[in-house]
């Protein structure tokens, strides 16, 4: 599941696989974003701002492990994967993130894209389905 969202935490692009858990996940990444914050603020009072982007590990659960990432412009992406998933490692969360951030760039430089609208990009869905293959 990749999640997009500005400061203010309302969700810019959501995509989960399967469908059936879709409210799970929603609750889980809103409930992560409290995670996010904490660790922003925590970081944030002893360098500055000079933070690193990728939040790593932002908790565990019995079923998913979940992961966070903030952009300069405080925009919020959280990836949710399967516990089980034992293949993915700390560098390929890192790589998954620079490309999503990537990709978010590209969106939002595109003059017909309003920021703050819902991203409906077949370009950032391309990037994103990629990604949910790979790890799948």
């Amino acid at each position: 599941m990749n999640y997009t969202s500005r400061a203010n935490n309302y969700p810019l692009y959501i995509r989960s696989v399967p469908t059936q858990n879709e409210l799970k996940f929603h609750y889980t990444v809103h409930t992560s974003l409290d995670v996010v914050e904490e660790k922003i603020s925590a970081v944030g009072k002893s360098l500055g701002d000079q933070r690193e982007l990728y939040l790593g590990l932002l908790y565990p659960t019995e079923d998913y492990k979940v992961y966070g990432y903030v952009t300069n412009s405080k925009v919020k992406f959280v990836i949710v994967v399967d516990s089980s998933n034992t293949s993915l490692r700390d560098n390929e969360i890192r790589s998954m993130f620079r490309k999503l951030h990537n990709s978010f760039t590209d969106v939002m430089c595109n003059p017909f894209h309003n920021p703050g609208d819902q991203i409906q990009s077949k370009a950032f869905d391309g990037i994103v389905s990629g990604m949910m293959v790979q790890t799948g």
